[in-house]
C-alpha cells in the first residue's frame, strides 16, 4: 500500500511527499528493457533477410537432396519420390562414373585453393609490407593495387578471357612473339594450360584483398619495436620474422580462412573463364555441381554434392578455430 504523508508548512514553504521505492524502480526497468531490447530490435532485419536469403534455401537444398528429382518433376519438385541417402551414396560411390567425377573435382579444387590462397597471401604480405616506407607516389600506387579487388568480377575475368585467347591474345603475343618463351602459341582455355590460367585470375583478382587487410593489421604495430630491433642489429629479414609476422598472426588466421572459404566456393570466376563446362584441369567442384545440376538436370545428385560441401567446409572451418585457438593459448603462455 502506497503511503503520502505531507508537512505541514507555513505559506511559501514547499510540501513534502514520499513515495514508495517501486514507483521509482517502475520507470527505470522500463527503460533498462528498452536499452537491452534495441539491439535485437535493430539486428532484427538483418536476421529476417539472412533466413529468407539463405537458411530457408539451405533447408530446400537438403530435402531435395533426399529426393529423386530430375527434369521430370522440374514442375513440382515436392511430387518427387523419395530417394533416401541413393543420391549420397553415388556421389560417394568413387569406383562409379559419377563418384570418380566428383573425387577428381575434389583434388582440383583443393589443389587449386591452396596455391591460390597462399600466392594471394605471399603477394598481398610483401606488398603491405612495402608499402609501409615512405616515398613519392606511395597513395597512387596503394590505388592501382586495389583495382583488380574493386574491378567487377564479371568485366575482370571478361577481360582475361580475350588475353587468353590462342590468335590474338594479349598473353601469347607477350610470351611467343616478344619473349620467345614458348614454341607456339599454347591454348589457356582448353587442356592442361587452362589450370594455370584460372590460378593466375584468381590470385590476380583475389590478392588486393590480403594486401588490403595485411596493411590495416600493420598499423598496429608500434613503430618503436622496430626502432629498437634496429639498433640491436636486427636486420629485414629478422623484424619480419621476430616482429611483423607474430604481431599479424590473428590478422592472418582470419585472412587465410577467409580466402580459403571465397577461393573454395569460387563459382563465377571459373564459370565466366570456360563457361558451362570446366576443362578437365580446372574442374572446380563449384562449377561441378553446376553441371550435375542444372547440365544433366539431376537436382537430387546435385543437391547431395551441395551438402557434402557444406559439411566439408564446416569440418574444416571447426578444425581450423580449434588450431589456432589452441595456437593463440600457447602463445599467450
Amino acid at each position: 500500500m502506497t503511503t503520502t504523508t505531507a508537512a505541514s508548512a507555513e505559506p511559501g514553504e514547499r510540501t513534502v511527499r514520499k513515495s514508495s521505492p517501486g514507483a521509482a524502480r517502475g520507470p527505470r526497468r522500463t527503460g533498462r528493457i528498452k536499452r537491452i531490447g534495441l539491439p535485437y530490435l535493430l539486428l532484427l532485419p538483418a536476421l529476417v533477410l539472412e533466413l529468407l536469403v539463405h537458411l530457408v534455401p539451405m533447408v530446400i537444398g537438403i530435402v531435395m537432396s533426399f529426393k529423386e528429382l530430375t527434369q521430370f518433376y522440374i514442375r513440382d519438385w515436392s511430387t518427387a519420390p523419395w530417394a533416401g541417402f541413393d543420391n549420397y551414396s553415388v556421389s560417394v560411390h568413387f569406383d562409379e562414373p559419377v563418384g570418380e567425377a566428383l573425387l577428381h573435382s575434389f583434388f582440383v579444387t583443393i589443389a587449386f585453393t591452396l596455391l591460390s590462397v597462399g600466392l594471394c597471401w605471399l603477394i598481398g604480405t610483401a606488398a603491405a609490407v612495402y608499402m609501409q616506407d615512405n616515398f613519392v607516389g606511395r597513395g597512387v600506387l596503394r590505388a592501382l593495387f586495389l583495382v583488380p579487388y574493386a574491378l567487377p568480377v564479371y568485366a575482370a575475368v571478361i577481360t582475361w578471357v580475350f588475353m587468353f585467347q590462342h590468335d590474338n591474345g594479349l598473353v601469347n603475343h607477350v610470351l611467343h612473339d616478344q619473349l620467345h618463351l614458348t614454341d607456339k602459341p599454347s591454348f589457356w582455355l582448353i587442356g592442361d594450360n587452362s589450370f594455370y590460367a584460372l590460378l593466375t585470375v584468381s590470385v590476380w583478382k583475389g590478392w588486393p584483398f590480403a594486401f588490403l587487410i595485411v596493411m590495416a593489421g600493420l598499423q598496429n604495430i608500434p613503430g618503436e619495436l622496430y626502432e629498437a630491433a634496429a639498433l640491436d642489429g636486427a636486420g629485414l629479414w629478422q623484424q619480419l620474422r621476430r616482429i611483423t609476422l607474430p604481431s599479424l598472426r590473428p590478422v592472418n588466421q582470419v585472412l587465410v580462412l577467409v580466402l580459403f572459404l571465397w577461393t573454395f566456393n569460387d563459382f563465377n570466376t571459373p564459370f565466366v573463364l570456360f563457361g558451362k563446362t570446366a576443362p578437365d584441369s580446372a574442374d572446380l567442384i563449384s562449377v561441378h555441381i553446376y553441371q550435375a545440376s542444372f547440365v544433366t538436370w539431376n537436382f537430387g545428385t546435385g543437391s547431395a554434392m551441395s551438402v557434402l560441401l557444406l559439411l566439408f567446409l564446416l569440418v574444416v572451418t571447426g578444425a581450423y578455430l580449434l588450431l589456432t585457438s589452441r595456437g593463440r593459448k600457447t602463445a599467450d603462455v
